[in-house]
């Protein structure tokens, strides 16, 4: 007998982190069958822990990356 997993849905904005309230990127599903709700941060921070206690971490934080920075030309001042 084997067991699937149903695949998780994305993070949106309204998920929120357990630790501090911010958005979450990492959700972590638990053996026990919890779910808990990380922000990039706390996800880092926590990280070790949590991978000995999940079942899977769906992990986000790539969505993360920096903004591109404007740069003004001479012709723009």
């Amino acid at each position: 007998m084997t067991t699937a997993l149903a695949p998780s849905s994305a993070l949106s904005a309204a998920d929120r982190c357990d630790r501090c309230g911010a958005q979450a990127y990492v959700r972590v599903t638990l053996t026990s069958g919890g779910e808990l709700l990380f922000c990039a941060h706390h996800g880092r921070e926590h990280s070790d822990k949590l991978r000995n206690i999940a079942v899977t971490i769906h992990d986000e934080t790539g969505r993360l990356e920096p903004a591109p920075v404007a740069v003004s030309t001479e012709d723009e001042r």
